[in-house]
Formats: C-alpha cells, structure tokens, sequence
C-alpha cells in the first residue's frame, strides 16, 4: 500500500452474488488503483442491530466493520434500490455504523456515494435516501453530481461494469472524493500534518 494512496473502505448494498452494485464497486477497486485503493468490506455477516448488542457486547463482525472504517480515509458505496429506497442490508450496517452518536466511526469521513438499477433512473430515489442517512450521521458526501447508473443490466459484463460513459462518471466521483480528503489531508493552512 502506498504511503500517497487514497485508502477507501468500499461498501456495496447488495448481498446477491451476481450484484451490479458489486460489480460496479469491484470495477472502481481495479480502475482505480494504485491512486486510490479501495478495499471491499462485505455486508454478509452483520447481523441486525440491536442496541441491546452495542457497546461492550458488540459482535465481532460489526467490531471488525466498524474498525475498517475507523482506519480508512473515506468510504464509497454503491447500493441498489429496492421499493424506492436502500437495501436493508445497507440501512442495518449503516446503523451499526453510525453509533455511538456524535462519536461513530463513520463521523467526518468522505463519503463517495453511487447508485444503480436495472430501471431507467438508475436508482436515484436510493440515492436520495442513502445521502440523507448519511448526513444524519455527521460524515460528509462528496461535492460531485449524484452517480445513477440506470439500465444496468446491459451494462455489465463478467460481473464489471463495461459502460464507458457511467465508468466515467463513477470515476470522476471517486476523483472527487479522494480530492477533498487530500484537501483535509492538508489542513486548514495548506501543509500536510
């Protein structure tokens, strides 16, 4: 891993193995590399929240989650959009992610957020959703136009996302979001810390 690498923690909302959202992530993990090094945190294991099972008594697989994000610089997510919204799978390791409030791991981080569907507006109404779960945990979505990659399916190949245009976009995104983490990178008076 290089020492000027943007290191991105990289989140798709979809459990389903021939997922686009997976594929499109998996495209960005190899695309974007050796600049930006996105790292795969899968959703399988996190079990449903229950703040009865916070704290102490934290699973294991939400300590390990919650700490990958913790040592990242920032995170992207790519997430489906099921009945107008995210995927519960994403709502739930979001919730875990989100606590404790005002001191969660998730808080203040760049946040490059993307959305695709088989439909025609590429999930746009997730996106929605998925911004403003993410502002309400106190992280920070990156400044570039929303990422919607609609007609999926004809899209993909072997499991990678093929459209030139929407991998265009998606990587202008990721540009984007590994640029203001430089920016904080540096501080407020230019020079790195």
């Amino acid at each position: 891993m290089s020492d000027s690498a943007i290191r991105l923690l990289g989140i798709s909302g979809s459990l389903r193995r021939d997922s686009y959202s997976t594929a499109v992530l998996r495209t960005l993990i190899e695309k974007a590399a050796p600049a930006i090094e996105i790292t795969e945190a899968p959703l399988h294991a996190i079990p449903l929240y229950n703040q009865d099972e916070d704290g102490e008594r934290m699973p294991t697989t939400v300590r390990q989650f919650k700490q990958a994000i913790a040592e990242c610089q920032g995170l992207v997510i790519v997430s489906p959009e099921y009945n107008h919204g995210i995927s519960g799978v994403l709502k739930n390791a979001l919730d875990w992610a989100s606590r404790p409030a005002f001191a969660s791991p998730i808080m203040g981080k760049v946040v490059v957020l993307m959305t695709c569907s088989p439909g025609f507006l590429g999930g746009v109404r997730a996106q929605a959703q998925l911004h403003l779960t993410v502002t309400s945990m106190l992280a920070h979505v990156a400044t570039h136009p929303q990422v919607v990659i609609g007609a999926a399916a004809s899209k993909m190949k072997d499991g990678r996302l093929t459209d030139q245009a929407s991998l265009d976009v998606a990587m202008a995104a990721l540009q984007a979001g590994a640029a203001e983490i430089r920016l904080r990178r540096r501080g407020p008076t230019g020079s790195s810390p």
